[in-house]
């Protein structure tokens, strides 16, 4: 197995191609946000994020542990105890989707209506 180069991962030399390889994925984001202050167990983040199947939460915590912005913390205890928390790797990214969640909230009517226009098409 070789391991892909800086300017591989980044491609065009801006970091933006590597955070994107990490978030990539619809609910990633969302785990990351919600995971930022502090850790949460799958039961938790399933009621945070409702819509997202149970298949597709479990793959995407996995993808996150396995880029290293996720730990699991399995207590190995009966009935079974997780933990998902971020690590400081995990903890910058999730500071870097706030000013995204801000910019959301900014223009929630506006991206409404645009989404609304877009979908009576």
């Amino acid at each position: 197995m070789t391991i892909p180069s800086e300017s591989e991962i980044c491609g065009t030399g801006c970091g933006l191609n590597a955070t994107l390889r990490v978030i990539s994925g619809k609910w990633k984001p969302l785990i990351l946000f919600f995971l930022r202050d502090g850790s949460k167990r799958y039961g938790e983040l399933k009621r945070l994020i409702p819509e997202v199947s149970d298949k597709v939460l479990i793959q995407q915590l996995k993808d996150l542990e396995a880029d290293q912005v996720l730990l699991r913390t399995d207590y190995k205890e009966v009935p079974p105890r997780v933990d998902y928390s971020l690590t400081p790797l995990g903890s910058s990214l999730s500071e870097a989707i706030i000013p995204l969640c801000n910019w959301g909230t900014k223009n929630a009517e506006q991206m409404a209506n645009i989404f609304a226009s877009r979908e009576s098409k």
